[in-house]
């Protein structure tokens, strides 16, 4: 069977390993297994004094008491994950199944219940933080998990009382996650009427939109930038009602909890400090210029006088830009991921072999791209909406590595609550796979216009963590700043969506013709209690740059030290892992010398 391109339609996952059905006894026994798992933790709670102003027992009962709820909660975690991340599964590629929705809804009291568990153990433990460094000195789960227990100690602090906490649980299911899922829904389930090569057709916005950016027809691609423009107009009321659902949620509960702003809870999940922050994003700045000259150079290329217009920020360099089969891009990264470590490569391998990966476009997927742990089958599945264009190869590169990251964990046997990785680190392992088929293609190129599509495609993806980035973190900063006054309505959102674009893109766009519409289909934005995953996109791209540069010297007998780092994510800060290649992340430094390397790029580029 093709799709419209004449290639083979891409693959969709295989779901069968974990549960064989949604309405399997399989499921159903594993959601019954969880409740029961959650019963029993809580009379454990109960039993052993665990709470925030509960008597302080001796060292020897403490230590028992904490080394008892990490033997039962790491399973706990797990086995929810994976319900959860089943039925998310189904849900993500299918917005239409009523079926999957319905117990996705049915199970997410249970995560309620497991964050009102996880509420409770971390005031005991905040409680009882002077005695931790006794409790985790013996052998033990309690000394297995000692940063853990140190981190939850300090983040104890930005609790509100048990009581609270557990309602503000509750209510997260019918106001901030509600409007998260109402987000996901329009979004997935939007179809927009497109005629092309004189047939029309209705296509899912996910396939619009990489017409709009990949499309080798200018006149296909703007037409289609106007199609999409045109469809938000229809739904941006509900989406902007989403959109300050979600963010007026998050300012009260900062607020609540003591926190000094949104970004404040941001950094702490991202283990970095606001001088990590500020050195990263002052040396992206200064880089702005060189990332413009790229996008002038390229606009002039495709005949524009000035700036790029949107539906050519992304646009091939020609028409005969080349476009890859499934087979060939499998092909194409196991070759390359195996110059770099046979274990990476093995992992692809399984992941192509065993259907871990769903990527045909269609009606009711989101769009986009992401992988995700499956705990007790300690495997990985990934979405990406595949349409053969080189873009589209990276960005299966890209999951991989995020897929190669878990299976280092579950390789050294990391617990749930040993690998809660942050999300400047959840970007590392990515950013390097990704970098290795680039440097591949660039490698293999059999001409300069070959060399030149090469370095679009990997300019383009660059500019949108560095410059695009940027837009949306100034756009998220400036939303809670006046959320906390008012509800905005659709019409405010939009223009500061190109505020910020201007701002950031410069000279190197038409200001005619932007894209205001952006923060209706990002679903970060709308994430329920996770503000700003937006900067450690930078991060991760800016710290896996260095990396690479590290592996580019020592070659072969980087990859164990590596490896060793992506095994230790849940259990070290960034700046300590960065230590570790001696990297200082405060040190401006660093960063201006992995934008460097972006920079060579870019004067390659305008060489070609």
């Amino acid at each position: 069977m093709a799709n419209a391109l004449g290639l083979p339609t891409p693959p969709r996952w295989d779901l069968s390993n974990i549960f064989p059905a949604l309405e399997s006894d399989e499921l159903r026994s594993a959601i019954a297994q969880c409740a029961a798992q959650l019963d029993a933790l809580e009379r454990y709670l109960a039993d052993h004094g665990i709470a925030r102003h509960a008597p302080r027992a001796d060292d020897d009962a403490t230590r028992a008491a904490l080394d008892g709820y990490l033997e039962r909660a790491n399973p706990l975690i797990a086995l929810y994950r994976t319900i959860g991340g089943y039925l998310q599964a189904h849900v993500a590629t299918d917005s239409f199944n009523h079926a999957a929705r319905r117990m996705l809804s049915e199970i997410e009291p249970l995560g309620v219940r497991l964050r009102q568990i996880d509420v409770r153990f971390s005031g005991w433990v905040g409680a009882i933080a002077d005695a931790l460094p006794r409790l985790a000195a013996q052998p033990g789960p309690a000394q297995a998990h000692a940063f853990y227990l140190r981190e939850t100690a300090e983040q104890s602090r930005y609790l509100m009382s048990e009581a609270e906490e557990s309602l503000a649980a509750e209510l997260n299911l019918s106001g901030a996650n509600a409007w998260s899922k109402l987000q996901g829904t329009i979004t997935s389930q939007l179809t927009v009427d497109f005629a092309r090569d004189g047939k029309a057709e209705k296509l899912p916005m996910p396939a619009l939109i990489n017409l709009m950016q990949h499309d080798p027809d200018p006149d296909v691609r703007q037409r289609a930038y106007y199609a999409e423009l045109a469809a938000w107009e229809t739904v941006k009321e509900p989406l902007a009602a989403a959109m300050n659902g979600v963010k007026g949620a998050a300012i009260t509960l900062d607020k609540r909890r003591g926190r000094r702003d949104p970004l404040h809870a941001a950094l702490d999940h991202a283990r970095i400090d606001r001088e990590t922050l500020d050195a990263m994003m002052s040396a992206m700045r200064d880089a702005f210029p060189m990332f413009r000259r790229y996008l002038r150079a390229k606009a002039k290329r495709l005949g524009h006088a000035g700036g790029l217009p949107w539906w050519d920020l992304m646009a091939p360099l020609g028409r005969n830009e080349r476009r890859y089969a499934w087979d060939e891009a499998r092909a194409f990264i196991l070759a390359h991921f195996a110059g770099f470590s046979p274990r990476l490569e093995q992992l692809a391998r399984r992941a192509f072999d065993a259907c871990w990966i769903d990527a045909e476009q269609r009606p009711g997927k989101r769009a986009g791209a992401f992988c995700m742990g499956v705990p007790l089958v300690k495997e990985s599945r990934i979405l990406c909406n595949y349409d053969g264009s080189l873009d589209q190869v990276f960005t299966i590169a890209h999951e991989l590595g995020h897929a190669f990251h878990n299976e280092c964990l579950y390789a050294a046997g990391k617990t749930a609550l040993q690998s809660i990785t942050p999300m400047t680190l959840a970007e590392t392992a990515s950013i390097l796979c990704e970098t290795i088929i680039t440097d591949a293609a660039l490698a293999e190129a059999q001409s300069a216009d070959e060399a030149l599509a090469i370095l679009e495609t990997d300019l383009i993806g660059k500019t949108q963590v560095i410059v695009d980035i940027t837009s949306r973190y100034l756009f998220e900063l400036e939303v809670f700043q006046r959320r906390a006054k008012a509800e905005l309505s659709a019409d405010e959102l939009s223009e500061l969506m190109l505020r910020f674009q201007k701002e950031t893109y410069g000279d190197g766009l038409d200001e005619r013709y932007l894209h205001k519409f952006m923060w209706t289909w990002k679903p970060h934005y709308y994430f329920a209690g996770l503000s700003f995953y937006n900067f450690p996109y930078a991060f991760g791209l800016l710290f896996g740059l260095g990396l690479y540069a590290i592996y580019k010297q020592r070659g072969p007998a980087f990859a164990p030290e590596y490896e060793a780092l992506l095994a230790s994510t849940g259990e070290e800060t960034p700046a300590g892992l960065a230590a570790r290649f001696g990297i200082d992340l405060r040190d401006r430094a660093f960063w201006e010398s992995s934008l460097r390397v972006i920079g060579e790029r870019i004067e390659r580029y305008l060489s070609l």
